[in-house]
């Protein structure tokens, strides 16, 4: 409209030979002007009734403080995830693990370590999951450097020797491995990325959970740094080495080691022992790895809130629920935790 307006008025200042460059000039000037602010009106309109993409989840967050700003980078945050592959997208369980983390811990800073990024990459993948969880003030994004992060404890000549060899279960077990090596060094929290946070974990320390009646799981590990039973758990780790049976590593070595810290043959009356605290099932694993099909079947909001009423966070067993298709919009159990704990992502499922 502008530019049309401007196109006649010059043809007309054109027929005149006295003083047309001063007002064509001029016009020009004018005009400009005028378009400048007219199109600015345009984006703040646009912004208030068409929000960029990059924009949008922005509307949806609580507020979150910032962390502190420092010269140098800040050390590892409170609660860690950790990405042992070479995978530089996010799912939607991911996501919503990271941001149902974030949501239940506004002050603590939530720290994803991906092996993936630590080529030598300069910025995150560009990935709808990476930019929706980077509007959290509180979420940082680390590349994990394995070998620094064994760096002065018993599991670096092990990764050494690791890396010469194959074997059916490694990426697991380099997931126990770095788990207990970052308890260790740093302290803090730990979560699988397939857990979906109900409530602030920051009350739990020196504590882990139980996944059943005589095995204890490292899916949720809450410590001190430098704690013995973690150094222990590093020794037990090399010492006892065998990646060829599932959860030997894992699950079984935590249960083999805290038995000799308490001094005990089995587990199943265990709460405490030598200021470390074992937490009932229904804390972390509410459901079963057995019944993990019942995540897709649906539930009512009374029922659920019964089932939870004692939990932290809800273990989704992903290794066996990844393939299920979800119906994002019924009421099973676990498309009601999106909808309550992770709402962006839930949006995003929604939309896609």
């Amino acid at each position: 409209r502008m530019s049309n307006c401007l196109l006649k008025l010059t043809t007309v200042l054109l027929s005149y030979r006295l003083g047309a460059p001063f007002i064509i000039a001029a016009s020009f000037v004018f005009f400009a002007s005028v378009m400048f602010y007219w199109r600015i009106g345009e984006d703040a309109e646009g912004q208030l009734y068409n929000l960029p993409t990059q924009s949008r989840y922005e509307w949806f967050l609580p507020y979150l403080p910032h962390p502190t700003a420092s010269g140098h980078p800040p050390p590892p945050g409170d609660v860690f995830f950790v990405e042992t592959s070479e995978r530089t997208n996010a799912s939607y369980l991911f996501t919503c693990s990271v941001e149902s983390t974030a949501r239940t811990h506004p002050g603590t800073r939530v720290v994803v370590l991906m092996k993936g990024w630590a080529n030598g990459k300069a910025s995150l993948p560009r990935h709808w999951g990476f930019s929706l969880l980077s509007r959290f003030p509180n979420v940082e994004f680390w590349p994990l450097d394995v070998p620094e992060l064994f760096s002065g404890t018993p599991l670096a000549k092990w990764y050494l020797q690791a890396q010469q060899r194959w074997e059916p279960y490694f990426l697991p077990v380099l997931s126990d491995a770095c788990r207990i090596a970052i308890m260790w060094k740093f302290g803090g929290i730990y979560l699988d990325t397939d857990f979906i946070v109900l409530k602030n974990l920051k009350n739990l320390t020196n504590a882990l959970g139980r996944q059943s009646q005589d095995i204890l799981n490292g899916a949720f590990l809450s410590f001190k740094p430098k704690h013995e039973f973690m150094e222990l758990c590093m020794q037990d780790f090399v010492e006892n080495y065998n990646g060829w049976i599932w959860a030997h590593q894992g699950p079984e070595l935590l249960t083999r080691v805290f038995k000799k810290w308490c001094s005990i043959s089995n587990i199943q009356n265990a709460t405490s022992c030598k200021g470390m605290s074992v937490l009932s099932p229904e804390a972390f694993y509410p459901i079963r790895w057995q019944d993990w099909k019942k995540l897709f079947e649906a539930i009512s909001s009374s029922e659920l809130h019964k089932l939870l009423k004692n939990t932290y966070a809800v273990h989704v067993w992903n290794k066996l629920s990844h393939g299920t298709r979800l119906e994002i919009t019924s009421q099973a159990l676990l498309a009601q935790l999106y909808s309550q704990f992770c709402p962006i992502t839930y949006a995003k499922m929604k939309k896609d």
